[in-house]
């Protein structure tokens, strides 16, 4: 008779990430944190130069004021430059990290990878799905359906610092590659259904530009003097040919090798990351935010918001479609992968995340400006709606983070705590007879130290209650009364 199988344990979600990839998220996140305050103050003070009306027309004219060779199809204004080249580097970073999440991280198992991809497609859908249901109850241009469908992650970021919460390094993570899986599938969208037309010679330049740069990484050819001059020509050519120039970044990022060799300590995918993120987080995100944000508000245009079909649908597509997608995605993989919730968190947790993802700034003004262009006051009054969506999103997580930020800050002591001071937090090293080792040491000097301190202590109060040594120590020399000789 063969004997019955033990159950097979209930795999966990949401769980606590492995040291290699917490440290990788961690230094991710850093950067994106730093990028998304200057993002915040980006998008504050485009708002300031765009609606104090003695500074109006200095935003619209260096907003519009060109530059570029005209020869070669690149004679654009700053806002042109900022949302096809600067976000060219966005895009590249963006690659770079959706490439290491398939090859190293928690895309590469495919039942790791099924949660974020299934949420995130979940969380792109149900916000378009809202959209267009707004806009046909309204009578309204079906044209903006992709908007609330991207997720800013270096927004989001910012405000998980400027609230101060202590979210566990598997909500941030998860955070980090849902908006990964998100900007690929808003760059497939962007390239799909934003081309209108194709220069085929442009983009076949383009393609055997890439071929080139595919080949020079195979052999391992090193030189920043070799790659960048490549890529301005790969990205040139991709503008040229009617595809939005972005894709000329993700395209490149994808190429690069996330792998570590024997000898290596950090891929070239990471180490070029490394080098290019706070270019992207830093730089090119800000001035991108600083040119497309400023958009006229009034009392009479944010009442439009919450009236107008387009607009409507945009801010629930963002708060209403992102949280709901998002959790309902989850809750669904959870549940038909027989998969359970880390114990250390809740659904209350997944909820307060997604309603965090409802922050689409970069991405959705991007997708906002190419799916009205030449419609320039609806494109505004749209830009307009991804700020109060995104803002209503931020306020909304910033109230449900906020309720469970002791239960978070209890996790966040546990996973950073570092009593035998190695460098590692206890966490991770529990499973190693040499750490208990260790700490059995550090706990024996302690409790020597106790002794040591307690003995003293009960000398000293010996010595306070014992009546004679009381008073030989009042009268020390053993002098009379009168001081006049011995007692």
């Amino acid at each position: 008779m063969t004997a019955p199988r033990p159950p097979a344990t209930a795999r966990k979600v949401l769980g606590r990430l492995s040291l290699p990839e917490r440290t990788i998220v961690a230094d991710a996140l850093r950067t994106e944190t730093v990028g998304g305050v200057l993002l915040l103050v980006a998008a504050i003070a485009a708002l300031i130069w765009a609606n104090v009306p003695a500074l109006h027309e200095s935003y619209e004219s260096v907003s519009h004021f060109h530059l570029g060779p005209e020869a070669l199809g690149l004679n654009l204004s700053i806002a042109h430059w900022a949302a096809d080249g600067l976000l060219a580097v966005f895009f590249f970073v963006a690659g770079i990290e959706l490439k290491r999440e398939l090859v190293a991280g928690d895309l590469r198992d495919p039942r790791a990878a099924a949660l974020p991809v299934v949420a995130a497609l979940c969380g792109m859908a149900v916000p378009a799905l809202v959209y267009t249901v707004t806009t046909l109850t309204g009578g309204g241009d079906l044209g903006g359906w992709a908007v609330p469908t991207a997720t800013d992650i270096a927004f989001a970021l910012a405000v998980l610092a400027v609230i101060g919460t202590s979210l566990p390094s598997a909500l941030r993570a998860f955070l980090l590659t849902l908006a990964v899986v998100d900007d690929l599938f808003a760059i497939l969208i962007i390239a799909v259904f934003f081309t209108e037309s194709i220069d085929f010679a442009a983009l076949g330049g383009a393609v055997a530009g890439l071929a080139v740069f595919w080949a020079l990484l195979r052999k391992e050819v090193r030189g920043w003097y070799v790659y960048v001059p490549l890529a301005l020509v790969i990205w040139a050519l991709m503008y040229n040919s009617g595809v939005h120039a972005t894709i000329a970044g993700v395209a490149m990022g994808l190429m690069l090798r996330c792998t570590t060799r024997e000898g290596e300590e950090h891929s070239p995918g990471e180490r070029i990351e490394h080098l290019v993120r706070p270019l992207s987080a830093g730089l090119a995100v800000p001035l991108f935010a600083l040119f497309s944000a400023g958009v006229t508000v009034s009392g009479g245009a944010l009442g439009d918001v919450f009236t107008r079909p387009e607009t409507l649908g945009v801010v629930l597509g963002l708060v209403v479609g992102k949280t709901i997608g998002i959790f309902g995605g989850t809750w669904l993989t959870v549940r038909f992968t027989r998969a359970s919730l880390s114990e250390d968190l809740a659904w209350a947790d997944v909820f307060a995340v997604a309603s965090l993802a409802g922050i689409g700034f970069t991405v959705s003004l991007l997708i906002g400006e190419l799916a009205f262009e030449g419609d320039q006051t609806l494109t505004d009054e749209i830009k307009a709606a991804v700020l109060t969506g995104s803002l209503i999103a931020a306020t909304l997580a910033t109230v449900l983070l906020k309720l469970r930020n002791a239960v978070y800050r209890r996790i966040y002591e546990a996973e950073e705590r570092d009593e035998d001071s190695d460098g590692i937090p206890d966490i991770y090293e529990q499973d190693d007879p040499a750490y208990h080792l260790r700490m059995a040491e550090i706990h024996e000097r302690k409790a020597a130290e106790h002794r040591r301190i307690a003995a003293e202590m009960a000398r000293e109060r010996a010595a306070q209650t014992d009546p004679v040594h009381h008073r030989t120590a009042e009268v020390p020399g053993g002098a009379g009364e009168d001081g006049a000789g011995p007692a």
